[in-house]
């Protein structure tokens, strides 16, 4: 039987929710086809503020990778924009000539961003905050500092304001309302919100209006009504969005606000469906993604014939993704004469409590600092339970009722099954304590993987938590180390002693002895054993290749176009013009597009061709120049400033002793990045006490810093030493390399290290024991023998040369099998 044709216009979280639940209800049957007008795979675009900030990467919010897709036999077109759908034919055709038959279509649009008509808003520099496309131009943006000017104070241009700010942008907000979020909050907890972003360093101007973004070519500032100029490098437009239904119209579907749809998101076409954003039901529409979870469970149900429920409204409680902002409001908190409303102010913690109670039920609640209860009172108003005998005691919370039972674990289990836990993905009590009880979860990690409560913006993360507890009882420990993967139920701490005590060399051994429960390992776990065995076995184990990621294979780091940047090693920062000739003529010889200087004092080349890298290489090889080890996990760069050489200020060699240090660890492999700086004076303009390891040179010696940040986390560095020696600098930062190489777990920071061991157990390893710290010291320069061979010429040299060698282009209609190589 020839199975039914489903086309999906469309790849966000909904239809992509849809898909799964539609995949266990009825496998195997549908022919599935999916347009997506961006050129990847599906992704939590809840998540797109954390990636702005540089919490976290594209990789981590992924929903459905390839596999995912090879796995269920979709057919996903990437960057095929939908331009027109034949109902009669039963066809969409896309942009790129593409065109599908369907028995079922599912449109899922989405919606676009609104961008204010205002003179100047074409320019250069003028984005919107919607998808990844815009957070890399925001992020390339704020790779040069400079301003930004965020217009709208609502929740998405909060969420961009504070990951710019993070970014290291000067932001000021714009907002044509007096206060903040005014959809989402009262005037009382705005004006906390402001406070805290003001005091994060955000400069907000509510009761602005914009009259017009300056520049010529390309914005310099913008201009408010009242004559106020503020610079401006970049303005991010966030003032709401507009369902995207012109594909719809054009096909001749009803529409309104939204893509008409009934109560089972059938539209005025019986064969034609859809999903998300660019849906209106009873003449609403949705923007946030709980809601439209709800709709994939109702749509995947109508695809599969199963019995169908209606999609009702419900109230949807709203998040800041802001780290450190905790702010929750859920319903209807205005103000009028049929409703009474109960306060709790805590100047002293900065907490605000207001709930709104309607004849004797809750209809709105809006918390600010302390956001504990925001569930219970959602769980109250969405149920609508008479809330009159709690009166006394309701904006205490729930841990004030029952006779002031404060315990936890009794407040959880007090709850509905049908409670909404993780409000982001639309999971429920039920689901999660039935999966652990059927699926024996036992970890926070794998009630994430099957249920995926919690595993987006992570606020429910206590409560999900204390299901866990409540569930599993004793044997829950939410302290307790978590498994490095799920390949095995091991945490990193015991696999890197396991792999010294049982002296087992090589990725398969390990597997074997330790019990893996796959047979090869995965992408979290094979980078890892990979660096375990080569920093505990230097000049046995040889390193796997194929267990590092792209980057690292590659020796070069891969950007968005699936072209490559290449950073030359320029020893503390310090170069000649043979190597700037020589840099100029690499870019000239292979049509290098952009060079840009970067904050460690090397020079970018992006925009190399994946086979051009070799030649690239090479010909900055012959200039003396080696891989600056941009994109591994490894020192990249030591920074300095121009010391006693130059600066009247300097106190000491800071150039000499940066390019001393930098040729004496380049070469190694740490759990993470490593920075490392030499300020020629306690002014420290090389930033030292904010880098992994750093020195400040003192009129005595050299101050040794170490565990600082700013990059995701910011923090300031620990001192450890004073010394009087650059033979003692090298010896200390050498051990404390090394004791960081044998402790730190893959992809773990120093400053998470330290933090993680323990200060006392580093200075007493490090300053306190000179054996121990000599032990550490050699084993380093022991694995240096090993470690410092320039990859690059190892490249050119023809090493993974499969790896540049272009693929076999097969669109061409003429190829034959003789133009193609055989397989090495």
């Amino acid at each position: 039987m020839a199975l039914e044709k489903l086309v999906i216009v469309g790849n966000g979280m909904a239809p992509g929710r849809m898909l799964e639940h539609l995949f266990e209800q009825a496998p195997g049957r549908y022919d599935v086809t999916i347009f997506n007008a961006e050129p990847r795979v599906n992704y939590d675009r809840i998540m797109l503020s954390p990636v702005l900030s540089g919490e976290k990467s594209f990789d981590d919010i992924v929903i459905h990778n390839d596999g995912w897709y090879e796995t269920h036999n979709v057919t996903l077109h990437r960057g095929a924009r939908v331009t027109g759908i034949d109902r009669a034919a039963k066809t969409v055709t896309s942009a790129n000539g593409i065109t599908a038959p369907y028995d079922r279509l599912v449109i899922a649009t989405g919606s676009s961003p609104f961008i204010i008509p205002v003179p100047g808003h074409q320019l250069e520099g003028v984005l919107a905050y919607r998808d990844l496309d815009d957070v890399e131009a925001m992020q390339r943006y704020a790779s040069f500092r400079g301003n930004a000017v965020v217009i709208g104070g609502g929740l998405l241009g909060l969420e961009a304001a504070a990951g710019l700010h993070m970014q290291g942008m000067k932001v000021t907000v714009i907002h044509l309302m007096p206060t903040l979020m005014e959809r989402q909050l009262d005037t009382a907890a705005g004006y906390l919100l402001q406070k805290e972003l003001e005091g994060r360093g955000i400069d907000i101007r509510c009761g602005a209006n914009t009259k017009a973004i300056l520049g010529e070519d390309r914005v310099i500032a913008v201009e408010l009504d009242d004559g106020t100029v503020i610079d401006a490098d970049m303005v991010v437009m966030a003032v709401g969005i507009r369902p995207s239904t012109a594909l719809a119209r054009e096909a001749g579907l009803e529409v309104s606000r939204g893509i008409v749809c009934d109560a089972q998101l059938r539209t005025s076409d019986p064969a034609i469906s859809a999903i998300g954003e660019c849906v209106e039901v009873d003449g609403r529409v949705y923007g946030l993604v709980a809601p439209l979870y709800t709709m994939a469970k109702i749509l995947a149900a109508d695809l599969a014939g199963t019995p169908v429920e209606n999609f009702l409204h419900a109230e949807t409680p709203t998040k800041l993704k802001v780290t450190g902002v905790n702010l929750y409001s859920v319903g209807d908190f205005a103000e009028g004469d049929d409703r009474e409303e109960v306060v709790l102010r805590d100047a002293a913690r900065g907490t605000y409590k207001r709930v709104i109670v309607k004849d004797d039920r809750i209809i709105g609640a809006v918390l600010y600092g302390d956001v504990a209860d925001g569930g219970w009172y959602n769980e109250l108003l969405r149920k609508g339970e008479c809330v009159r005998d709690l009166r006394e005691t309701l904006i205490f919370g729930q841990a004030f009722q029952n006779a002031g039972n404060s315990d936890p674990l009794a407040a959880v289990a007090s709850l509905a099954d049908d409670a909404e836990i993780c409000g982001c993905n639309g999971v429920c009590k039920g689901a999660i304590t039935g999966a652990i009880k059927d699926k024996g979860l036992s970890t926070l990690d794998e009630v994430r993987a099957h249920t995926k409560a919690s595993a987006s913006c992570g606020t429910c993360t206590n409560l999900v938590e204390s299901l866990m507890a409540l569930t599993l009882g004793d044997s829950f420990d939410a302290s307790a180390p978590k498994a490095m993967c799920g390949c095995t139920h091991l945490p990193h701490g015991d696999v890197r002693r396991l792999i010294k005590v049982n002296a087992l060399k090589s990725i398969p051994a390990v597997m074997q002895e330790l019990e893996w429960t796959t047979s090869g390992g995965c992408a979290k776990c094979r980078p890892a054993l990979n660096y375990y065995l080569l920093a505990d076995w230097p000049g046995e184990y040889v390193d796997d290749n194929q267990s590092r990621f792209i980057n690292e294979r590659v020796h070069a780091n891969i950007q968005k176009d699936g072209t490559y940047s290449v950073i030359p090693r320029m020893w503390g920062g310090m170069t000649n013009s043979l190597e700037l000739r020589a840099i100029a003529d690499v870019v000239d010889k292979f049509a290098i597009p952009t060079v840009h200087v970067t904050g460690g004092q090397r020079i970018d080349l992006l925009g190399v061709k994946k086979e051009d890298l070799p030649g690239v290489w090479a010909d900055l090889n012959k200039a003396g120049m080696v891989s600056g080890h941009a994109y591994g996990k490894s020192l990249r760069t030591v920074k300095t400033c121009v010391g006693t050489n130059w600066c009247r200020m300097g106190t000491q060699d800071s150039t000499g002793l940066g390019v001393a240090l930098e040729k004496f660890l380049w070469g190694s492999w740490t759990p993470h990045k490593v920075k490392l700086a030499v300020s020629g004076c306690p002014r420290n303009c090389a930033e030292a006490t904010c880098k992994d390891i750093g020195i400040v040179c003192v009129d005595s010696g050299y101050e040794v810093h170490y565990a600082g940040a700013a990059g995701i986390h910011i923090q300031g560095t620990t001192r450890l030493t004073t010394v009087e020696t650059e033979d003692e600098v090298m010896e200390i930062t050498a051990a404390m390399m090394q004791m960081y190489r044998e402790q730190g777990f893959y992809l773990e920071r120093i400053y998470k290290w330290a933090d993680r061991v323990g200060h006392d157990t580093i200075r007493a390893q490090i300053l306190d024991n000179p054996d121990t710290r000599r032990a550490y010291y050699d084993r380093f320069v022991f694995s240096q023998r090993f470690s410092q061979t320039d990859p690059w010429s190892e490249r050119v040299s023809g090493k993974d040369k499969h790896e540049f060698k272009p693929m076999a282009d097969l669109s061409s209609p003429d190829r034959s099998s003789s133009s193609m190589e055989p397989a090495e």
